[in-house]
């Protein structure tokens, strides 16, 4: 047992007098001869009291005394420390993605390593493998005491993107430069990365090495499937071990529900497993992700996207349907069954189920009544896609019953106008040779696929001339006669091949070509956009290091189309998702293409779960004290006859007890604005201004406390560029006209708007060049806050703008308001149009210039020291009202917007 504070073991010295003193007898009676007392002598004696404490309560006592003393010594029982350096070191983490899944257990490790350091009295140095959100380069962080650093390691997280050790190894190498050596704790995340060979040799010119991790750790990930297998199939990629290997994988909704659970075994030895999970169509296309049961982190999660959907698509089917190669189809089946949900049987059954698509090869659109139904189908916004044949030639569909009826030229479920007759190779509309596919317009569906060179059509349904044919054609041949064309119908649309469905008229459907044509046309129907692959895809969300989706960080940059699923993520490129709703794509950590290895170990190879925290039994010794003077305590009550109030007393002491513990958790260097929620105010170099902001924020806080189940607490002071704006839902920033600027505040204030922070930015009366012509009450400010506004903002990601009125959530959050006065009255206030998809809707700026802080002080007195105009008292109400909005607003969103969505929900939910 080691005592860190063994001077407190002189309380001990207290003890013989306690023991003394609770002996202590007072002075013998002295014998006085009274004759009354034989009248008293046949009165009952009350009981005799005690002339010094029994044995067993000054034991009590004393206990109760060595456990305090003791208590405050704080002994200490070190445990699994062994080997551990007794000198100042570097610690080097491993904070990527493959430590996720044994994160807690390093930290663990590491708490005890540091009770160690702090034991012994050293310091430590912490280099971090993997970058930082704000883009900050890899360095060796200087010399803190122990304490201080667990402070800043255990509330980390590991970073969603892979370690950079190249980097790592340049602070490395700095280090040593400096002259500093020492030994290495190393706590790694066993995955070999390239580089480790410089990375090892940079480690070992520091000082010995102390390799700890988690010996045959699972470091497993989900990644794309190696072939086409269907829309969930994945790869689960691993380090081999030596053992055999078993899991799950959950197929998970958006809410978190599961719809699936699939069986995962790895052999010993295996490196991968494909999983093909099967779902029927309507689950499917509910399914967000696939998760790995005890994988961690952002690896064990692989995110889904449009892509991964399967349409429903109806195939109408003939007697002829299902011949091997001759079948209408035959090839449409090989084409879309990877992709797409595939519906067979005659008209009225496919019709009967929501679909997203309907096929028609040729004759099967032979009678009316099913053109008509299908004619009724598009114009609700279905889409038709049709394929030529000799049917169509002779200006007829065959029925499933191979009756035919004649189709007039002006069927609408035909794009555009067909000529007689069919163009042939040899006939009398011939070419000489297979004609070959024209590149693809810019306005087509089909622009950004691959053309084969063998793709040639030797027959075709040749469309009538127009002036407008060009604006019907998707895909020509190489003569300029059109290939596919489309046309609009109500709110859906029918698409024409003008050739076959099978290899007769052109070998077409033999190409990947014909898969490509098909699925665009499914996915566009479905109101998914296909980006070009130059076509830059922004972040939308970022998975985090514990596999949850958050606001890209601010180092996050957009992404060609073309990129996914063969990028490594990186803080460049976070995981997550990209792009707009109609055309969103997924980057997983699985998309890496490089292979997992096992790193190879460095120095003196330890296991971290064996370094476990030293045991303080301070804390029980000093409960246990406590306990046993709450026990004395009531006893000597109870035995005086007060046993209820004895009961109170202990209740009360309990209840103190705990407050003062609860009290005693709150680390001292927490700041006061993670307790409570705050509003703040940014710090000007004008110190009347800074004043007024304080006063103004304090008299909100005040009315809002008073008015609302909100409870705030004093505002803070803060400087964007070195505080941390996260704990303040809200921001006031008086603009003057000498306010500093700077890339760091700018960058700070960006990050607090885009995490859901409210910045109200107030000019404090415009100056009265720019002020508008409606502002008859303006009485002026400092010249020159006008161009401040602008310069200040000049970097800030501020989305489109509209002036405040009372149709926005802003103005009916708590109060109904038409008007937003401040001291002044009359000056347009600024927020984010309604229906911007930043921040799920809510502003993240308010901009106005009617001097709100002004309005809402009160000084220590209690008196509110600046008159509004023109309306006084009245005007002041309407200020704090329009404050308290704020504030709610700032804390709740727009909770009252969204209730317009209930009955689509509802709807929903009930279907």
């Amino acid at each position: 047992m080691i005592l860190l504070a063994p001077w407190m073991l002189l309380g001990l010295l207290a003890l013989p007098a306690v023991w003394w003193l609770l002996h202590a007898r007072p002075p013998a009676p002295r014998t006085q001869s009274f004759p009354p007392m034989r009248l008293l002598g046949a009165l009952a004696a009350p009981p005799p009291d005690a002339t010094s404490a029994p044995l067993w309560r000054v034991l009590l006592r004393c206990l109760a005394v060595l456990g305090l003393v003791l208590g405050l010594a704080q002994p200490v029982f070190p445990r699994g420390q062994g080997g551990l350096p007794d000198a100042d070191c570097l610690i080097v983490l491993d904070n990527g993605w493959a430590a996720a899944g044994t994160w807690a257990q390093r930290i663990h490790a590491l708490d005890g390593l540091l009770d160690h350091l702090a034991r012994t009295g050293h310091t430590a140095r912490l280099l971090l493998t993997a970058r930082n959100d704000a883009l900050d380069p890899i360095t060796v962080q200087p010399a803190v005491q122990a304490d201080l650093l667990r402070s800043q390691i255990d509330p980390m997280l590991p970073r969603a993107w892979p370690t950079d050790r190249l980097a790592a190894t340049h602070a490395l190498t700095a280090l040593a430069g400096q002259g500093w050596r020492g030994p290495v704790i190393y706590i790694a995340d066993g995955l070999a990365t390239g580089g480790d060979t410089d990375f090892a040799t940079a480690l070992a010119a520091i000082g010995p090495v102390h390799d700890m991790q988690v010996p045959q750790s699972d470091i497993m990930l989900l990644a794309p499937p190696a072939s086409n297998q269907g829309s969930l199939a994945t790869r689960l990629r691993t380090v081999p071990r030596d053992h055999p290997r078993t899991g799950q994988l959950r197929l998970e909704t958006a809410s978190g529900g599961t719809l699936g659970l699939l069986p995962v075994n790895l052999p010993a030895g295996a490196d991968h497993a494909d999983l093909a999970p099967d779902l029927p169509a309507e689950l499917r296309n509910k399914v967000d992700h696939l998760a790995l049961d005890g994988m961690a982190g952002p690896a064990g999660l692989r995110l889904l996207d449009e892509r991964e959907r399967q349409r429903p698509v109806g195939l109408i089917a003939t007697g002829s349907s299902d011949t091997p190669l001759m079948g209408s189809l035959f090839y449409l089946r090989r084409a879309l069954q990877p992709t797409a949900e595939l519906r067979e049987g005659d008209l009225d059954t496919l019709l009967a189920r929501p679909l997203s698509v309907i096929i028609a090869p040729d004759g099967t659109l032979g009678s009316p009544e099913s053109r008509k139904k299908v004619a009724a189908w598009v114009r609700a916004g279905g889409t038709l896609i049709r394929f030529a044949g000799p049917l169509l030639i002779q200006g007829a569909d065959a029925t499933n019953g191979g009756d035919e009826t004649p189709q007039p030229q002006t069927d609408p479920l035909l794009p555009v106008p067909l000529m007689d007759g069919a163009r042939v190779l040899g006939g009398a509309m011939s070419w000489s040779r297979p004609e070959h596919l024209a590149p693809f317009p810019a306005t087509s569906p089909f622009h950004d696929l691959d053309i084969p060179a063998d793709v040639t059509v030797s027959r075709q349904v040749l469309a009538q001339p127009s002036t407008d044919l060009d604006s019907h054609s998707w895909a020509r041949l190489d003569d300029g006669t059109p290939l596919v064309t489309h046309a609009a119908l109500g709110a859906g649309q029918v698409v024409l091949f003008h050739v076959t469905s099978t290899a007769e008229w052109s070998n077409l459907p033999l190409s990947g070509l014909f898969v490509g044509m098909l699925q665009h046309l499914i996915d566009q129907a479905s109101g998914i956009e296909t980006p070009a692959g130059t076509t830059l895809l922004a972040p939308y969300m970022a998975l985090d290091g514990d596999g949850t989706l958050v606001s890209p960080p601010a180092g996050a940059q957009a992404l060609r189309a073309d990129a996914f699923g063969h990028t490594a993520p990186s803080l460049e490129h976070p995981p997550g998702l990209y792009g707009p709703r109609n055309s969103r794509r997924a980057l997983n950590v699985g998309d890496d293409p490089a292979a997992l290895a096992a790193q190879p170990p460095i120095g003196t190879v330890s296991d971290l779960r064996g370094q476990v925290a030293d045991l303080s039994i301070g804390p029980a010794l000093l409960l246990l004290a406590a306990v046993l003077l709450l026990a004395d305590g009531l006893i000597s009550i109870m035995q005086r006859g007060r046993q209820w109030r004895g009961l109170a007393a202990l209740a009360l002491c309990c209840g103190m007890g705990t407050a003062c513990a609860q009290a005693a958790d709150i680390p001292p260097d927490v700041p006061r604005a993670a307790l409570e929620t705050r509003l703040a105010y940014i710090v000007t170099d004008h110190p009347e201004i800074d004043d007024v902001s304080k006063e103004g924020l304090q008299g909100l806080s005040d009315y809002v406390n008073a008015r609302t189940s909100a409870v705030l607490g004093h505002p803070d002071g803060v400087t964007p560029e070195h505080d941390d704006l996260s704990y303040y839902p809200l921001i006031y920033w008086p603009v003057t006209p000498d306010a500093p600027t700077s890339p760091a505040r700018t960058a700070a204030l960006n990050t607090y708007m885009r995490h859901g922070g409210i910045l109200l930015i107030d000019t404090q009366g415009q100056d009265p060049a720019t002020a508008p012509e409606n502002a008859s009450s303006y009485t002026g400010s400092a010249p020159g806050t006008a161009a401040a506004l602008k310069r200040m903002t000049a970097g800030l990601d501020l989305p489109p703008l509209t002036r405040l009125d009372s149709h926005h959530v802003l103005s009916h959050t708590f109060y109904l308001l038409h008007d937003f006065p401040g001291r002044y009255d009359g000056m347009p206030v600024w927020v984010a149009q309604e229906g911007d998809s930043t921040n799920d809707g809510v502003s993240p700026v308010i901009i106005g210039s009617n001097d709100w802080a002004h309005a809402w002080a009160v000084d220590e007195a209690g008196n509110t020291p600046y008159a509004p105009v023109p309306d006084g008292a009245e005007q002041r109400v309407t200020a704090y009202r329009f404050g308290v909005n704020a504030v709610i607003y700032a804390l709740t969103g727009n909770y009252k917007a969204d209730q317009v969505h209930v009955p689509a929900l509802l709807k929903r939910l009930g279907e």
